[in-house]
């Protein structure tokens, strides 16, 4: 799904998707990126004999150099320490402080950030010095590490400045600490590591990356958690009070925004509230689907998985799915993926594609298109006849959709489409059987597979996306032929966005009607209002949404 720039009057978004989550000024910090770069200068001139800031430092005294060649000899030798090797730094520790500076402080996305081949070079620039290469085994600590403190970074910074009263909040600790912190934190208490070496690799880091003050700092604090994880005594809020301090409270425990518990409680109670938290805390699960349009069976697929000794399940809902808890990186790593045997997609989007029943001489439009995935479905439902027009105003990430129609053979059915689709509806006189608005939402169904995005949305956010999705849904009517098919969708668990807007849109557009699902999906993911709703809480799938509606003949 991707988010239009400015696709209609009155609506402040700027590009998409992931634009979108800068929608808030109070949805992401604001501290400026020139906080992230330690220059090389800083680095090598601080050596550790104090922590305040360069410019209260006491000045030194000036000496009268011995021999004019000496200042040289000196600036070359600061020079020279930024390509020094630091090679007792544990690597996988420093890219992990850097690449969550970099999301935290610049916004930059995790799932983009995995697959950056430049990270190193980026890592060595900020840090100032180099570190050893990544291997295979490190890149996979890297990911895991990241997404661990992304997740339990409320709770984290909970348990530092409960045992730590030298400052007043996070925000008093420069950034690049304040992520080293969080990864021991993160080891000791989520990971259940070996406290003696969490607090000597990471006392290491903050030495080299910053001075040896930042390193006592790291010292005191991973050893007071460690000293109160064995002692059973680690600082938790209490659930007590009204509903916003309970909120408060649980919002630290299972580290979610107050604002989403709120919401939730609201509607589902605080029972199945904490349990959605808790599921969204949990390892991420992937699906992977068989293109079948290049003759690949799942059977044929889960022969090649063995052989790669990926462990994996049966999907119940879907022929072509299976899912996988570990060995993506294999998949990827064996090439399945690049060479279109299978593609990455979660069964609840495969379940979208299950609503619009593609058929073979159809023509459908995907009104939000990339990246792509419930494109391609569509398009290997047609078998060679008919076509599948993806528009969307990301041309970038329109082209990974050209791309994936190549590699997986669907390029004869698949056409791409570079516009808003607000615009495109102005003045055009094309009419298709099937229209698929997969709209650009808050991703509260995902969030187990983006830990990033819990900290990127707000409830303004919530506030515009749904008048944005109001918006899309009318343009998105006009390209329905009458006795044709609109899918509306979302990977969003929130009413306000499924089927409060479904409601709205059927009061402005009376010519449309639901169509319930229960033909095309299984009875469990059918609500009474006859959409589909795939809920964490029920399903071992991401969350999402999608509402059938007629187009009325006269």
């Amino acid at each position: 799904m991707a988010l239009p720039a400015h696709l209609c009057s009155g609506i402040s978004l700027t590009s998409y998707p992931h634009e979108l989550f800068r929608l808030s000024s109070n949805s992401l910090h604001t501290r400026t990126s020139q906080r992230l770069l330690c220059t090389t200068s800083i680095i090598a001139t601080e050596q550790g004999n104090s922590s305040k800031p360069a410019k209260y430092r006491r000045r030194p005294k000036k000496s009268k150099p011995k021999s004019v060649d000496k200042p040289k000899e000196l600036k070359a030798k600061v020079v020279d320490k930024s390509k020094k090797l630091f090679s007792n730094v544990s690597p996988h520790r420093a890219a992990s402080a850097v690449r969550l500076l970099r999301i935290e402080e610049q916004g930059a996305y995790a799932d983009l950030l995995n697959a950056n081949s430049n990270e190193i070079k980026y890592i060595h620039s900020t840090l100032g010095f180099r570190i050893k290469p990544l291997d295979a085994r490190d890149s996979r600590l890297v990911t895991d590490i990241v997404a661990g403190v992304l997740r339990w970074k409320r709770y984290l910074d909970y348990l530092i400045f409960s045992l730590y009263r030298g400052t007043k909040g996070a925000n008093d600790i420069e950034p690049l600490l304040q992520q080293i912190l969080r990864i021991g934190a993160y080891e000791i208490v989520k990971l259940g590591m070996p406290p003696y070496a969490v607090v000597n690799e990471n006392v290491t880091l903050a030495k080299a990356a910053l001075r040896i003050g930042a390193g006592n700092m790291v010292n005191g604090i991973l050893r007071k958690i460690a000293s109160c994880k064995e002692n059973d005594t680690l600082p938790l809020p209490a659930v007590e009070g009204d509903s916003r301090s309970k909120a408060r409270a649980l919002g630290v425990i299972y580290s979610h925004p107050v604002w989403m518990v709120r919401r939730w409680m609201s509607y589902l109670g605080q029972e199945a509230t904490i349990n959605l938290m808790e599921w969204n805390n949990n390892p991420p699960c992937f699906g992977l689907r068989a293109n079948n349009n290049k003759g690949i069976s799942r059977d044929d697929l889960v022969v090649l998985l063995n052989k790669l000794e990926v462990p994996y399940k049966l999907s119940p809902y879907l022929e072509e799915f299976v899912h996988l808890t570990t060995g993506l990186q294999n998949v990827i790593q064996a090439g399945l993926i690049k060479e279109g045997t299978c593609a990455v997609q979660d069964e609840s989007a495969g379940l979208v594609v299950s609503v619009v029943d593609p058929q073979p001489g159809e023509t459908i439009i995907d009104c939000c298109a990339a990246p792509g995935g419930k494109t391609l479905f569509m398009a290997s439902h047609m078998q060679g006849q008919g076509k599948v027009i993806a528009i969307d105003i990301n041309r970038g990430r329109l082209r990974m959709v050209e791309e994936g129609a190549i590699i997986q053979a669907l390029d004869s059915v698949v056409t791409t489409c570079h516009n808003d689709i607000c615009d495109f509806v102005v003045g055009s006189s094309i009419q298709a059987d099937k229209v698929l608005l997969d709209a650009p939402c808050s991703g509260l169904g995902v969030l187990r597979k983006k830990p990033d995005l819990r900290w990127k949305r707000s409830l303004e956010d919530l506030e515009q996306l749904m008048s944005l999705q109001d918006k899309l849904l009318d343009a998105a009517s006009l390209l329905v032929k009458p006795g044709g098919i609109l899918v509306y969708s979302t990977c969003s668990i929130d009413p306000g966005e499924n089927k409060e807007r479904v409601d709205s849109f059927l009061t402005r557009h009376p010519e449309f009607i639901v169509e319930s699902v229960e033909n095309f999906v299984p009875d469990e993911f059918v609500s009474e209002e006859g959409f589909y709703f795939s809920h964490t809480r029920n399903h071992f799938l991401d969350g999402a949404f999608a509402a059938r509606l007629y187009h009325m003949t006269n």
